[in-house]
């Protein structure tokens, strides 16, 4: 037998999985953020152009999404979303660079470290330019996921 349905529960249920998507979204970037600090302090691996830029735009949405997550805030989406897409674009760039699919002539990364060698991955072989860009296309995932939910 079924329970009885509580007027609510619903909204309740739904509230919930929208919180969890933005508390996801926070979790991410809070972890690569981490996860960046450690590869250039602990492990001594200077970042190159394309890594400062892409910290440029991860940084600062740990700090906006555990504002955002421990307030509720609906209209997080307005001022997360957009320095989530251009990290994930510059990211996507830079793990095509990484494949080896965008010719040397045009490889910004040139000039300093370069992150298209095999020594910058962490993890037993993950890249650090896919992980960059996998980040940020969950966020960018869970952000659009991210809506007002009924009746609050």
């Amino acid at each position: 037998m079924a329970a009885p349905m509580v007027e609510g529960t619903m909204e309740a249920t739904t509230a919930e999985r929208v919180s969890a998507a933005l508390v996801a979204a926070w979790a991410i970037a809070l972890t690569a953020t981490l996860g960046a600090l450690f590869v250039g302090e602990i492990m001594g691996q200077a970042p190159c152009n394309l890594c400062w830029y892409q910290r440029i735009a991860m940084f600062p949405l740990a700090l906006l999404l555990g504002i955002a997550a421990y307030r509720d805030d609906k209209a997080v989406r307005i001022y997360a979303l957009p320095l989530a897409v251009i990290g994930g674009g510059i990211a996507g760039f830079h793990s095509l660079l990484y494949a080896g699919l965008i010719p040397e002539a045009i490889e910004p990364c040139g000039a300093g470290p370069s992150c298209a060698s095999a020594d910058m991955t962490i993890l037993g072989g993950a890249p650090l330019p896919i992980l960059s860009f996998a980040a940020f296309a969950t966020i960018v995932v869970l952000l659009l996921l991210f809506r007002k939910a009924p009746n609050s």
